[in-house]
């Protein structure tokens, strides 16, 4: 069996590429910018990604009428460093995001307690209302551990006109939550479910906005992260195709997502605002295992084929759902698999919009061309290194259809787990070295046959890229202190 799974990757190797295009014609004005981004949402999690049971028809509808990517991820396998990275088209490693930020409710000897986007990043939102733009944030913003504090910069400082946001998750679940903020201002308790009630603040921020000017809309849907809770028609409705209670109350959460973007694409068409909006759907991560904590007993997302799940460097950490829609230049639909990460979304609305990129080191690139069908050249390969990975290597680096993961050791020893790098443990961290190498080709998607043996020269190449790559972003990485 393993033979045979060898010979039908190395089968998928030497296949023919098929490039995918559509011709198109640039639109007359600056595009609007939606991103709506999910929270643990997997790559297998809607219909048009294969899911059995999940209805997402208006998704659907947008990857039928858009692009579908099958390559497309996050900057990160968990949501806080995803989240920087998207904003600002960096690793979030160079920003010191390494893991989710818990709020700052008490001093941390590893110093969580001080983490959060600071001022000198450049973000989407900063630099498109730099050329005129209005922007809006709403949902999870998950950037910062003192939310809503002058300690440290909120969604203001990183250039949202207006922000509707809770620090985390929705509390005290998804339905009736009492924790969002506006602008500053503690909204108290609201009467509906999360993503029902963000899209609904677009929408009124949207009434509101100057018509001659275009607009950035950030919608950050808490759904599907737990605490999950779904409306009762939906439950209803996948109580008699799913095995429990749980997992109903799961795929009637994405669904309800589903409800809130047909919602949104439906308030743009009727305002004549469809055609120019570049809109894109993604997930900050991949889903998360079912029971891994005490509350994570309705976390059934799927990673389809993938390996792994949330929290680790294997392709179901960080390989997401994306779908791009543009009917402005997008004028068929369309499957891509060539390689998008949210790290390209600062570089390309920067070249769409004609803003100047940050004078910052990036490490996205510019894939306009793939919405033009003109095709784009990857600038640098993608690296991740995530230093709490549940699996072992906690290092991953994709170079064409080539991916490579590697261990970190110290002193012989597997590298501790780690939460955030700072000034008591960066030695630590620095003299580490990448070991323990191994070799896929991304026609295997399930990353079930390693193949360094097999290609001992792309094996010996990759591990020099990535080392390469890897010291780079270790040397610009933050080191927090207090």
């Amino acid at each position: 069996m393993k033979n045979l799974n060898l010979f039908l990757v190395l089968s998928c190797i030497f296949m023919p590429s098929v490039a995918v295009h559509s011709q198109t014609q640039a639109p007359e004005e600056r595009p609007n910018i939606v991103v709506l981004l999910c929270d643990d949402l997997g790559y297998g999690d809607l219909s048009c990604y294969g899911h059995p049971i999940i209805e997402t028809p208006n998704l659907d509808r947008l990857a039928d009428q858009g692009i579908r990517l099958t390559s497309c991820y996050s900057a990160a396998p968990v949501c806080s460093p995803s989240r920087v990275g998207l904003l600002t088209g960096r690793s979030p490693n160079r920003a010191g995001v390494y893991d989710w930020i818990p709020p700052a409710n008490q001093q941390r000897p590893n110093l969580r307690d001080e983490v959060h986007l600071q001022a000198g990043e450049v973000t989407i939102p900063m630099v498109l209302r730099e050329s005129g733009y209005q922007t809006c944030l709403v949902g999870k913003w998950h950037c910062n551990s003192r939310f809503n504090s002058a300690a440290q910069p909120q969604p203001d400082s990183a250039g949202f006109d207006h922000w509707f946001a809770t620090q985390n998750n929705a509390g005290p679940s998804h339905e009736n939550p009492r924790n969002f903020v506006r602008n500053g201002e503690p909204v108290g308790p609201l009467t509906g479910f999360s993503a029902g009630l963000i899209v609904e603040e677009a929408i009124q921020w949207l009434g509101r906005a100057e018509a001659q000017r275009p607009f950035y809309l950030q919608v950050c849907f808490h759904e599907p992260h737990e605490p999950v809770a779904s409306p009762p028609d939906l439950v209803e409705k996948y109580r008699p195709k799913t095995r429990n209670e749980d997992e109903a109350q799961y795929c009637a959460n994405v669904e309800n997502v589903d409800r809130a973007v047909g919602r949104l694409t439906a308030y743009l068409a009727g305002k004549g605002l469809s055609s120019n909006t570049l809109l894109i759907f993604t997930s900050d991560n991949g889903p998360e295992t079912l029971n891994r904590y005490r509350s994570a007993n309705r976390s059934y997302g799927s990673p389809g084929v993938l390996k792994g799940m949330k929290l680790w460097t294997t392709e179901a950490g960080f390989r997401v759902p994306g779908i791009i829609h543009w009917p402005a230049v997008i004028k068929q639909g369309l499957v891509s698999d060539r390689t998008v990460s949210s790290l390209d979304f600062l570089p390309t609305f920067c070249a769409l919009s004609g803003c100047p990129l940050p004078k910052r080191t990036l490490d996205g690139t510019d894939i306009s061309g793939l919405l033009k069908g003109q095709g784009f050249v990857r600038s640098k390969p993608l690296l991740w290194c995530y230093y709490n990975a549940i699996n072992e290597r906690r290092v991953a680096l994709r170079s064409g259809d080539w991916k490579i993961l590697a261990a970190l050791q110290h002193q012989g020893q597997p590298l501790p787990k780690l939460t955030n790098v700072h000034a008591g443990n960066w030695p630590t961290v620095a003299e580490a070295t990448l070991a323990d190498f191994e070799l896929y080709h991304l026609a295997d998607l399930s990353e079930a046959v390693e193949v360094s043996g097999v290609f001992p020269q792309r094996f010996a190449g990759m591990k020099r890229e990535l080392e390469q790559h890897y010291r780079e972003l270790l040397q610009d990485s933050h080191i927090w202190n207090r």
